[in-house]
This record gives structure tokens, C-alpha cells and sequence, in this order.
């Protein structure tokens, strides 16, 4: 039987009957789908009580009624989906390719769109020679976070970031990209404008801004950077994952996303460095801000880091017409690359879901699996893997399977915890304006043992007096002792 791959996208249309688009319709039209299709959503409504729902739903009743901006809409929209969970949700504009296929938007029409954003008009020129006065540096100066360029500068209690260099189509010059208050925290505008927030930004050495998962790099002023701060970065920044030896004991296994489309780039540098990792006595596997992907990404981690059963927690799927049409998609879509074994389980499974509408399915025969492999390696004999905060989803799942075995300890930060409720679904609203992102899973693991809204503990908790750029030396020193 083809195994249920955790957190598996899929994009497919509505088709509904003609409806005016604005955010109220937009909104009501998300209400609907998420009440009916997602499969977290009768669990909150338990947990928290229909009354707080209600009263959750009559205030952005009110709020999308004056909203005319499609960006201002759909992050009003996602505000409403946090009432649920944390992550496995979504809701996004459509963007590029898409968007102009259906509802063709010309640049001249995006940059209208942001004409009116908050600008910061700052001559450059000048501010770089001030920049190069100062004795003490702190968040101002001249920073660059592909493909933008951004000058930071200081007004009143906040620093403001604003635009340098960027695309000139959704940012253009002078508008105000970040802020960051008095407190330390910050708010970023990603591509869409949209706005993330995250409790901290800070300094780590002379030349690198962190912000939650944003990196920006110091371009001017033009500062000494120290070695152990420039190789975290290299870490953190990391594109692909990567294999290097620390030391003579030590191993390091960088992977910063398990996404499907990196399985086999993580797979090649496994096989690769195979034949080290194995006669090697630690290794350090570093997932920081790895937010997840496919469960099949991690497969070949398994048996390296194997010492006894590997016992997992299936799920149950919500079936509904719209949910289970994706089995169908499987089955007569080309681009999904099912095989004929495939298609064949998508077509079992659409059977026996259509059999039970509105009602939690199990395809798999047993809600437990067991994975056992033929041998139990000498090495590596301690296996440290560094979490934070930004972990979630297939990570996480891969974190529960890690954790039963007797080599493996966990270290950094509790993980987000986006686990419970998964597998999303992408689908468009009827106005083809944006996508909503909802889930069509629940773990079997509810109630006993949930991860949503709780994270994974690590075994050792690395404290802010150490800073981020010395982790990988934290965990090697325990290794070795």
C-alpha cells in the first residue's frame, strides 16, 4: 500500500456559481470551504467552545466589510484561520504565471496597487557618510537581503527599514520594508506586503541582522567580520544540504528543508559521505529553521541513526467530495508521477473514502507502523541534531521517529508544533484571486500525545547566553565529552 505522504500539496479550482468578489464574499466563501473540508476543524471548535468561535467570527464579519486592498484582504482572512492552529494553514494571493492566466495584472497595475505605501525618503549618499562616522554601530547602515537593498535608519524610538534597491514592481524605492521598535522586536513586509512579526531582532556580530527567518547582511558600513559568526551564517543561509567534518570525532550534516523536491540532493550527500559518517563517532545533524516538507525526504537518515523498532502514529483523513477529488487528480493527472501501483492504491483509497462521507478514514489497515532495519551501525556512536523554534511539520515527524533512537539527543529550542493536523490542500477561491491552504489530516496520536501549539522538547535546551553562532560548538563539546 502507497503510504500517506504528510503534508502533500495540491492545487485545484472551485467551480461555483458567479459571485461578486470583494473581501466579504471572499471571506465567507473561506468560512464555508474550512468549516466543511478541514480536518482540524470540528476538534478546535471542541476544544475552544462554539460560543468563543462565534464571537471570533463576528468581529471579522465586521472587518472584511470595509476592506477594499485584495493583499489587506486575504492577511484579514489568515488572521481569521490562526483561531485554528499555528501552521498548516494558508491563504495567498495569487501571484506570477497564475494570476495572469486568469485575472492578468500588468506591473504598471502592481505598482499602482502599492503606490500609497509608507515611504521614508533618505538620501543615500549622505546617510552612508554619517554611517561612516559613527563610533558605535547598532541596526543602522546600508544591509542587503536578495534581492532587496535596504537602508536601516534610526527615527525617534524605532529603526526603519527602507527600500534601496528592489524590484520596482511590488517594492520600490524608499518604501518602508521593516520596522523595529524600541522593545527589539520587528515587523517585516514580505514580497506581497503582507507583514511578519517576530519578538526579536537582533545583532549577531558586526555585519548580520537576524529577524525570525529573515538574514540580512551589512554591506555599508564596511565592517570586520569575526570567523565563527561569517560560518554560521554559511550554516544558517545554507541553500542545500550539506556534509563537512568538524573534527576528528565530528560530523555535520546541514539540512535546511525536507521539502520532495530536495530529496534527492539530501540523499546524494548522504551516499556521498556514507562511508565517514559511518566510521566517524558523532555526527550533528542541523535542521534549524527547517519547516518540514516530505516525510519520504528523510528516509535515508533512518538507518543511520537506527538502534531499535521505529514505531509511527498514522492518521485518519476527513473525506469529503472536494477532499477526496484529489485522489482522482492522482490517478488521471501526469504531473503527480504516479506509476500504475500508485494509481491503483489512489483509485482503493477513493473508493473506500467516497464510501464514508463526512466521516475520519483510515486507509492504512493498522494505525500503528513499525520500521526495523538489519543492522544497528557502531557508528556514529552519539548523534546530536540541532531544533529551534521554526521547525515544524515533516521535521517534526522526523524529530518523533529520531528520538526512539537510544544514539539520538535533541538540542536547541522547542519546536513550533504543526504536526497534529496536516497534509494540506491548496485550493482557489471562485474569484481565482487567491488560494486557501487547509489540512485533510488528524493524527491518531489526538488526544493522548499532541505536538500542535506544543512543540518538541529538545533533551538539552540551549539558553540565549549562548549565542546562535556557537550552537554547533555547544553540541560538539557535549558529544565529546
Amino acid at each position: 500500500m502507497k503510504p500517506l505522504v504528510i503534508f502533500l500539496i495540491i492545487f485545484i479550482p472551485i467551480l461555483s456559481e458567479a459571485q461578486e468578489c470583494n473581501c466579504e464574499s471572499n471571506f465567507n466563501w473561506t468560512k464555508k470551504t474550512f468549516e466543511e473540508n478541514d480536518a482540524g476543524f470540528a476538534f478546535v471548535i471542541e476544544k475552544k467552545g462554539k460560543q468563543a468561535y462565534e464571537n471570533h467570527n463576528r468581529i471579522f464579519e465586521e472587518k472584511v466589510k470595509n476592506i477594499d486592498m485584495l493583499t489587506e484582504c486575504t492577511q484579514t482572512i489568515y488572521e481569521w484561520l490562526t483561531f485554528f492552529r499555528s501552521g498548516h494553514i494558508a491563504i495567498r494571493t495569487l501571484s506570477g504565471q497564475d494570476q495572469q492566466a486568469n485575472n492578468p495584472s500588468s506591473d504598471a497595475q502592481i505598482i499602482k496597487k502599492f503606490a500609497e505605501w509608507e515611504t521614508l525618503e533618505v538620501d543615500v549618499p549622505e546617510f552612508k557618510q554619517y554611517l561612516e562616522t559613527k563610533d558605535k554601530h547598532d541596526f543602522e547602515g546600508i544591509w542587503v537581503s536578495e534581492p532587496y537593498e535596504i537602508g536601516i535608519k534610526k527615527v525617534g524610538e524605532e529603526y526603519i527599514g527602507f527600500i534601496i534597491k528592489a524590484d520596482g514592481v511590488y517594492w520600490s524605492k524608499n518604501q518602508v520594508k521593516l520596522r523595529i521598535d524600541k522593545n527589539g522586536s520587528s515587523t517585516y513586509y514580505m514580497r506581497d506586503h503582507s507583514a511578519q512579526t517576530f519578538e526579536t531582532a537582533e545583532l549577531l556580530g558586526n555585519n548580520y541582522l537576524q529577524t525570525g527567518f529573515i538574514t540580512l547582511k551589512r554591506v555599508s558600513p564596511t565592517l570586520e567580520s569575526e570567523p565563527n559568526v561569517k560560518n554560521y551564517f554559511k550554516v544558517i543561509s545554507a541553500q542545500d544540504p550539506y556534509f563537512e567534518q568538524i573534527n576528528e570525532k565530528t560530523t555535520l550534516l546541514r539540512i535546511p528543508r525536507f521539502w520532495g523536491s530536495e530529496k534527492r540532493k539530501i540523499d546524494s550527500v548522504i551516499n556521498t559521505n556514507r562511508e565517514t559518517i559511518l566510521k566517524t563517532e558523532n555526527l550533528i545533524i542541523d535542521l534549524r529553521n527547517n519547516g518540514g516538507g516530505s516525510d519520504s525526504s528523510f528516509k535515508e537518515l533512518l538507518p543511520i541513526l537506527y538502534t531499535n523498532p521505529i514505531r509511527t502514529v498514522g492518521v485518519e483523513l476527513l473525506s469529503t467530495p472536494l477532499n477526496n477529488q484529489r485522489m482522482l487528480d492522482f490517478i488521471n493527472k501526469d504531473e503527480y508521477g504516479f506509476d500504475e501501483e500508485g494509481k491503483k492504491w489512489a483509485q482503493k483509497s477513493y473508493d473506500k473514502l467516497s464510501k464514508q462521507i463526512g466521516e475520519f478514514v483510515m486507509l492504512n489497515e493498522n494505525p500503528i507502523t513499525t520500521k526495523t532495519f538489519d543492522t544497528i551501525h557502531k557508528f556514529p556512536k552519539n548523534i546530536g541534531i540541532i531544533i529551534n523554534e521554526n521547525n515544524g511539520s515533516t521535521t517534526e515527524q522526523f524529530l518523533l521517529a529520531a528520538k526512539q533512537s537510544k544514539k539520538v539527543k535533541l538540542f536547541g529550542t522547542t519546536t513550533i508544533g504543526v504536526l497534529d493536523i496536516s497534509n494540506m490542500y491548496f485550493i482557489k477561491s471562485p474569484c481565482e484571486e487567491f488560494e486557501l491552504g487547509y489540512s485533510l489530516s488528524k493524527s491518531m496520536r489526538i488526544p493522548e500525545m499532541t505536538i500542535d501549539d506544543k512543540g518538541i522538547q529538545p533533551d538539552y535546551y540551549i539558553d540565549k547566553e549562548i549565542p546562535k553562532f556557537e550552537w554547533i560548538k555547544f553540541v560538539s563539546e557535549i558529544l565529546n565529552e
